[in-house]
């Protein structure tokens, strides 16, 4: 018996036909997906209970700004802050312009958000931070581990979950590395030596055999390791070390880019090297640096 894909498809909820387009044509990460889905799946199931009937596509074409302004103040009351509201929003958009492509979208403006600076951390602290996630590791293997992932993140701008996902075949390692990035784009990050080393290093301490086609690191129990262990260290980590809450794994990445800019780097080459798609996420860090200027000269200029 043939079955119709078509029917089949038809049946299926619309967020989770949503996630598939994301995932599948426009080729979204893991996280993005997840984090659309579920926007998605709080907004159908909030116009059940609204309007009492089953939502579909042809459904969603009825939604208007009121709709949604309704679904914000229900969103509003279990908690929900501008910026997070601001995502929401962003995200039920997408979904609604997704299930609707012909059809005017319902106009509402968004809470105002003030864009905050990311915060870097100095060289002495990220390089104390990750050599206490490295002392406190259970097994030798695990530090030289850590400590490689923290380095690659301060050393080399990299994201966690690029990071994480970097497979065995980067070895032997050479002066630079191929990452998979965002949107599956990718790009070629140089590599400095005390990272190559600590890379090196790991690798001849995991009991994990490492291929090519796996991820190079491993946890605890041979699988690919989580991000969230890592996460884990840093917070622990920082906590000893009385470093403040955004001291994150991010935040080396954040130090990464601002202590380059702060050597003279060129804008577009830092754009190249942190994987930006638009130049205006990469001139963000101009304003960091020269809010580190103004620091420093408030602290040491006599007359400040």
């Amino acid at each position: 018996m043939q079955v119709d894909t078509d029917i089949v498809t038809e049946t299926l909820p619309p967020s989770m036909l949503w996630a598939t387009h994301l995932e599948r044509d426009r080729r979204r990460s893991v996280h993005t997906v997840r984090a659309y889905r579920a926007a998605a799946e709080r907004l159908t199931a909030f116009l059940n209970r609204h309007w009492g009937e089953r939502m579909d596509r042809a459904a969603l074409s009825r939604v208007t700004a009121a709709d949604l302004r309704g679904y914000l103040a229900f969103r509003r009351e279990n908690g929900l802050g501008n910026a997070s509201a601001a995502r929401e929003l962003s995200a039920v958009r997408g979904f609604l312009a997704w299930a609707n492509e012909a059809a005017e979208q319902p106009r509402l403006r968004g809470p105002r958000v003030k864009r905050g600076l990311p915060r870097p951390i100095s060289p002495a602290e990220a390089v104390a931070l990750a050599e206490d996630v490295a002392d406190d590791a259970s097994e030798p293997w695990i530090g030289a581990r850590d400590w490689a992932v923290l380095l690659l993140l301060y050393g080399a701008g990299l994201r966690i979950g690029e990071a994480l996902t970097l497979p065995g075949g980067i070895l032997p390692l050479g002066e630079t590395v191929r990452v998979l990035g965002k949107r599956a784009k990718t790009r070629v990050v140089p590599l400095l030596p005390q990272v190559r080393e600590a890379i090196e290093a790991y690798a001849a301490q995991t009991p994990w055999p490492i291929e090519r086609d796996t991820p190079l690191f491993r946890g605890a129990k041979g699988g690919p390791l989580s991000p969230v262990m890592i996460r884990r260290a840093v917070r622990m980590a920082r906590a000893r070390l009385g470093l403040g809450e955004r001291t994150t794994p991010h935040a080396l990445r954040h130090s990464f880019a601002t202590h380059l800019l702060g050597r003279g780097a060129d804008l577009r080459a830092l754009q190249e090297l942190l994987g930006h798609a638009s130049l205006s996420s990469t001139q963000v860090y101009t304003q960091v640096d020269a809010a580190h200027l103004m620091d420093v000269y408030r602290s040491a200029h006599p007359r400040a």
